[in-house]
């Protein structure tokens, strides 16, 4: 481990923490020797599973708490817990989201162009991707600002950058189906920007705030869906969740200190054309 990327003794707060990037992450912030705190919608016998796997492998601390982060009561009690158990919370990654995935589960997902999208979607996306993101973040912050310190990890998409090419969604048939949906475009976009408002307005309070920038993560996707992304992409190639430890490492640590406010993108160039 190199020591300027050493996350020792630092409190993280990871939200959307049993997904496939979420568990990636807290086990490479574990790895360097982060208290990982795990808070996810999913069920709290998971969570302490996957803590405690944790804990076993890399003998540092952790923690779990399933709630919805909707749900300010529930933020609270758990903001609470954190702080009596650990005394501090160093990072707050802000990962929790709605998306529609590509993957083997296509059919499954609530899908429709643009002139038809269904509100209920759309209302659930906002809220979760934005409120959600909004209240947590606040919570967190009201707690770093006794200690005139703290560090805020947003994650956007490369959707928060430029629009979907939806030719990569379509499948062999003439009339195309499957569209990257308006939710989680426009609720993406707001998070660099919602970055840039934290980084400048609490700059002065030694807190800072930086985005990361994923995209195009394999998840057991087809064959077709992966060739076409292929073409698409500089690289030639989707992401291996692994490659994301590095750049949460990094913005989680020291490393970063005279950033804030920016946008560090992992998309193998996807917004390089």
């Amino acid at each position: 481990m190199h020591k300027e990327f050493s996350l020792k003794n630092k409190v993280v707060v990871i939200t959307g923490a049993y997904g496939l990037i979420g568990k990636e992450v807290c086990d490479a912030l574990a790895s360097y020797g982060a208290i990982t705190i795990l808070i996810d919608i999913s069920p709290l016998k998971k969570l302490v599973s996957y803590s405690k796997k944790l804990i076993d492998k890399y003998k540092v601390k952790s923690a779990a708490y399933s709630l919805n982060i909707l749900s300010v009561d529930k933020i609270n009690e758990a903001i609470k817990s954190i702080i009596k158990k650990f005394n501090k919370i160093d990072v707050l990654i802000n990962l929790a989201a709605i998306d529609a995935k590509f993957d083997n589960n296509i059919d499954k997902v609530p899908i429709s162009s643009f002139e038809n999208f269904p509100l209920d979607v759309w209302k659930d996306s906002i809220n979760t991707n934005i409120t959600g993101t909004f209240l947590i973040t606040q919570a967190v912050i009201r707690t770093m600002l006794l200690r005139k310190s703290g560090n805020i990890i947003n994650v956007a998409s490369t959707y928060s950058l430029v629009a979907p090419n939806q030719d990569l969604y379509k499948d062999d048939e003439k009339v195309q189906k499957l569209f990257k949906p308006v939710d989680y475009v426009v609720s993406k976009s707001v998070i660099p920007n919602f970055t840039r408002y934290l980084a400048t307005f609490y700059g002065n309070k030694g807190i800072r705030a930086n985005t990361i920038v994923p995209h195009g993560v394999y998840n057991n996707h087809p064959e077709k869906f992966v060739n076409k992304f292929n073409r698409f992409s500089p690289l030639e190639r989707m992401c291996d969740v692994d490659e994301l430890r590095g750049p949460f490492i990094f913005l989680a640590s020291d490393s970063s200190s005279y950033m804030t406010g920016s946008t560090l993108v992992v998309d193998g160039g996807w917004t390089a054309w």
